[in-house]
């Protein structure tokens, strides 16, 4: 990787204002040989020895962490996962005394606004029926969603917490990733269900992208990004924003949803006393 690493504002997209007091977006920035980077797919099947791990650690137990009183918390899978994909971490936070609540994805591929509406109606039902605010655990893509909600809805969310999610840009994925972002891209258009000609793009302008891309109310919301640096899929350094609690963990990016430290950092996480509402 390039020694530069440094995060620089982003340029106003098309329709936006220079100088928006609303946006808050940051890239890691652009490199030839970054864009280029093929990820480290073989590394990525270490999620299962990180499974493995995760069911001899005693944190599986809830032993040694913070247990909850209730509150609600939605899961998110990543791009191309479906909502079992977080059955482990479900099971593991009801354990713990959270209620755990699963968003409807099949294999998150769907127009991102779509998604985003989706997701918001989970959080207000749960809203409504428990009385208080929602915690978000997003994986990978479903990282954007929790970022974009909680900016979106600080009076119905307390926590966004992030597992190996391009929180500055979106789309600072390895080269198969993006392979495979362009062919969903394509069947949304094809299925009819992009809203708009530039769905599942950095430039669409939808209310997800304009949500992702605002300034996070972190005096509301916390925000918590957990990023490994062995992670083969997304950059870590787009994982790392400003103002956000950044927690650092070894590990794949798969894996991040089957890591024993990754379920400490989480129950770290939800343990923080809610911020007020406004």
């Amino acid at each position: 990787m390039p020694p530069d690493r440094s995060l620089a504002p982003v340029p106003p997209t098309e329709g936006s204002e220079a100088g928006d007091p609303d946006r808050e977006r940051f890239v890691f920035g652009a490199d030839p040989i970054r864009d280029r980077w093929w990820g480290r797919p073989l590394a990525e099947t270490r999620w299962c020895l990180e499974l493995g791990r995760l069911l001899a650690d005693p944190v599986w137990r809830g032993v040694g962490v913070s247990h909850g009183d209730g509150q609600p918390v939605v899961l998110m899978p990543g791009f191309l996962a479906g909502d079992r994909t977080l059955g482990v971490m479900a099971a593991w936070l009801q354990r713990l005394g959270y209620r755990p609540r699963f968003a409807g994805f099949v294999t998150n591929t769907d127009c991102s606004d779509r998604a985003l509406d989706r997701v918001e109606r989970t959080v207000d039902d749960l809203w409504r029926s428990c009385g208080r605010r929602v915690a978000l655990i997003g994986h990978s893509r479903g990282g954007h969603f929790a970022r974009a909600l909680a900016a979106r809805r600080p009076d119905r969310v307390s926590h966004a917490i992030s597992m190996g999610a391009d929180l500055q840009g979106m789309f600072g994925a390895s080269r198969p990733t993006m392979f495979a972002v362009r062919v969903a891209r394509r069947a949304v258009h094809a299925s009819g269900r992009a809203r708009r000609d530039t769905c599942l793009s950095s430039h669409c302008g939808c209310p997800f992208s304009h949500d992702y891309a605002r300034r996070f109310p972190f005096d509301r919301v916390r925000l918590t990004s957990i990023y490994s640096k062995g992670d083969g899929v997304v950059h870590w350094q787009c994982q790392v924003v400003p103002h956000a609690d950044c927690v650092e963990v070894t590990g794949s990016h798969i894996g991040l949803i089957f890591n024993r430290k990754v379920y400490r950092a989480v129950a770290g996480a939800l343990a923080l006393p809610e911020l007020p509402e406004g």
